[in-house]
C-alpha cells in the first residue's frame, strides 16, 4: 500500500493523522521530495529524510494535530551547526504539514426515521457518524450513508457501551421507547453536545427520574431537550435540519437566531460590564435602552448595598427587574446569548473577566468602582472604559469617567486620571459619612429591616454576629447588604437616606444616570474615532 492509499484509508476511518510533504529544498538537503504520515501516537509511514530533521517534523506534526491546523515548517541545515531543523549538512528545506481524520463525531442512539434523516444531513456536513440500536432491522445498511458505523446490541444499554463517546462527541438520542435507558447511560458522559428528542412532558418525567437517581443538576442542564430549533418541523427530514442546526450552533459557538439579529456578528453592539452593582446597573439600563447588547460580570456573592437596583442581585437566585429591564444569571456562553435573545441582560459569575476572551465584545466597561484597578487592561476589548479612581486613560483604558460628586461628575477623560478618592460619601440633605452604616466587627450579617423601611435614630438595623448595627439618624433604608453575608470590620453594609419617605430606592440614582450618559458618550466618540 503506497502512502497516499494509506492516507485515504485513515481518512475514511476518521483516524487523526498529519501528512508532511516536502515542498522546497535548497542546497544539500537529505531529500528533495518525500511524504510522511504521522499519527497521533507518533507512529509514521514514509519519510522526509530521517535523522534530526525527521524528528523535528514529527514534533511539528504532533503539535499541528493538537491544534487541528496545518502549518509550514522551514529550516536551514548549516555546516557550522544546527538551526531550526537541527541538521548539520548545509542547505534548507520547507515542509508543509496538513492534518486529516478530524471529522467531528456524531453519535446517534436509536436508528429510527428521525436519526436516519439526521445521518443523511450530517453526512453532507462532514460528520463521522455512528449509530446504535437494539433492533437489527432498524440498522439496515440501506438506511444510512456510506461509512456509517452501525452498532447492534441485545439491549440499548449494550449497544451504547460499544460507542466511543468522548468530550468531542455530538450525541443525539431519538428512540421509540428506550429514552430512559439511553439518557441514563449517556447523561454522565462528557460530550460536546447531548440532545434528547422527546415531548416536553416526557422530558420533565425523564429529568425527574434522573434527579431521583442522584444525577448532578449541572449534567441535566447540559441536555438539549426538547431538541433542535423551533422552525415548525414536522417530517423526519425537517426535524433533522432543526437538530443539525442546533448542533452546528454549538460546534461553531454561534449565538443562533436570525442572521440580522446575530449579536456575535453585530459585535459593535456587544458591551461587557465588569461589576453589577447600582452604578453599573445604571450604565446597563442606559446602554440597553440605547440598543446595545449588555453582558455583566461580578463575583459569586456581590456586596452591593442598593440590592433593589443592582442587576447583580440575580446571582443570589431569582431574576431581577430594574426600570422594566430584567437581568438573569447565566452559567455559560450559550445561556448568555439565550438571555440576550430574550431581550434581557445576562449576569455571569466571573471575577477575573475571562468572559472577554470568549465573548469578544467591542466595548468593555469597568464599573466595579473599587478605587483601584482589579485587572482591567486596555487590550481586553477594542474599546475599554473605566469608572473612577485607579485608572489612567491611555494606559490601562481608552477613557475614564469622573465619579466624584460635584461640578466634574461624569466628565470623560481621554488622557490622564480622575480626581483621587476623597473617602467622603456624597452629601444628601447635609449628611455625608453620617448616613453610612459600617460593620462594627467581623462576622455574619443578619438584617432586621429591609430596603425602603423608615427607621428612627438608634433603631437596630442589623446584627453582625452578636453586635448590633444602630441607625445613626432617622430616614429611609436605601441600601443594605444581603442577609447572611460574611463581612469584615468597618465594611460598608448599608446607608440611610435622611429624606425619609421622599427618597426613592426603586430606581436608578441621579449619580448613576449621569455616569451612564458619560459612558455612552465615550463609547460613541471612541467608536467613531476607531472607524474613521
Amino acid at each position: 500500500m503506497n502512502i497516499f492509499a494509506k492516507a485515504a484509508q485513515l481518512e475514511q476511518e476518521n483516524v487523526p493523522f498529519a501528512l508532511a510533504n516536502i515542498i522546497e529544498t535548497r542546497g544539500s538537503a537529505p531529500r528533495h521530495s518525500g511524504q510522511m504520515i504521522i499519527k497521533a501516537d507518533g507512529t509514521i509511514t514514509g519519510t522526509v529524510g530521517g535523522g534530526m530533521i525527521e524528528r523535528y517534523v514529527i514534533e511539528q506534526a504532533l503539535e499541528a494535530l493538537q491544534e487541528k491546523k496545518p502549518r509550514v515548517v522551514k529550516g536551514r541545515m548549516t555546516r557550522n551547526g544546527p538551526d531550526a531543523m537541527g541538521m548539520d549538512c548545509g542547505g534548507a528545506m520547507t515542509v508543509f504539514i496538513d492534518v486529516y481524520g478530524l471529522r467531528p463525531s456524531l453519535i446517534l442512539i436509536g436508528a429510527g426515521h428521525v436519526n436516519r434523516a439526521v445521518a443523511q444531513a450530517a453526512h453532507v456536513l462532514g460528520f463521522d457518524i455512528s449509530v446504535a440500536d437494539a433492533y437489527a432491522d432498524s440498522l439496515a445498511e440501506a438506511h444510512f450513508p456510506i461509512g456509517t458505523k452501525r452498532l447492534l446490541g441485545d439491549t440499548m444499554e449494550q449497544a451504547i457501551e460499544q460507542l466511543d463517546i468522548n468530550k468531542d462527541s455530538y450525541v443525539v438520542i431519538a428512540t421509540n421507547h428506550q429514552d430512559q435507558d439511553a439518557i441514563s447511560k449517556v447523561v454522565d458522559c462528557e460530550t460536546r453536545y447531548t440532545g434528547l428528542m422527546a415531548s416536553r412532558r416526557k422530558v420533565q418525567a425523564l429529568f425527574t427520574h434522573l434527579r431521583q437517581s442522584g444525577v448532578d443538576e449541572d449534567r441535566i442542564k447540559n441536555i438539549h431537550s426538547p431538541i433542535g430549533f423551533n422552525i415548525g418541523a414536522e417530517t423526519p427530514e425537517e426535524i433533522a435540519i432543526s437538530i443539525m442546526a442546533e448542533i452546528l450552533k454549538v460546534k461553531h459557538e454561534s449565538a443562533g437566531g436570525q442572521m440580522k439579529d446575530d449579536t456575535r456578528l453585530n459585535r459593535n453592539k456587544l458591551v461587557l460590564l465588569r461589576g453589577a452593582g447600582d452604578i453599573s446597573t445604571g450604565v446597563a439600563v442606559r446602554l440597553f435602552n440605547a440598543g446595545y447588547k449588555v453582558v455583566m460580570t461580578d463575583i459569586a456573592k456581590p456586596t452591593m448595598i442598593r440590592c433593589g437596583v443592582s442587576f447583580g442581585q440575580c446571582l443570589y437566585g431569582n431574576p431581577i427587574e430594574v426600570e422594566g429591564i430584567t437581568a438573569c444569571k447565566a452559567n455559560n456562553k450559550d445561556e448568555v446569548f439565550d438571555i440576550i435573545d430574550r431581550n434581557q441582560i445576562p449576569v455571569v459569575i466571573d471575577e477575573d473577566c475571562t468572559s472577554a476572551e470568549t465573548l469578544k465584545p467591542t466595548f468593555l466597561v469597568d464599573t466595579i468602582l473599587a478605587k483601584h484597578n482589579l485587572g482591567t487592561q486596555k487590550d481586553m476589548a477594542p474599546i475599554t472604559i473605566a469608572l473612577g479612581p485607579g485608572f489612567t486613560a491611555g494606559k490601562d483604558c481608552d477613557a475614564v469617567i469622573e465619579t466624584n460628586r460635584g461640578h466634574h461628575l461624569g466628565r470623560v477623560i481621554y488622557h490622564g486620571s480622575t480626581q483621587p478618592n476623597t473617602g467622603v460619601p456624597g452629601n444628601i440633605a447635609g449628611y455625608t459619612h453620617q448616613r453610612v452604616l459600617r460593620s462594627p466587627c467581623a462576622g455574619v450579617m443578619h438584617n432586621h429591616v429591609k430596603l425602603g423601611d423608615l427607621v428612627e435614630e438608634d433603631d437596630v438595623i442589623a446584627h453582625i454576629g452578636d453586635s448590633p448595627v444602630i441607625a445613626p439618624l432617622s430616614g429611609m433604608v436605601r441600601g443594605l447588604l444581603n442577609d447572611g453575608l460574611t463581612v469584615r470590620e468597618g465594611f460598608k453594609i448599608g446607608d440611610i437616606d435622611p429624606r425619609g419617605a421622599e427618597a426613592d430606592y426603586t430606581t436608578v440614582s441621579d449619580k448613576a444616570r449621569a455616569i451612564a450618559g458619560s459612558v455612552l458618550e465615550a463609547m460613541l466618540h471612541l467608536e467613531h474615532k476607531r472607524v474613521s
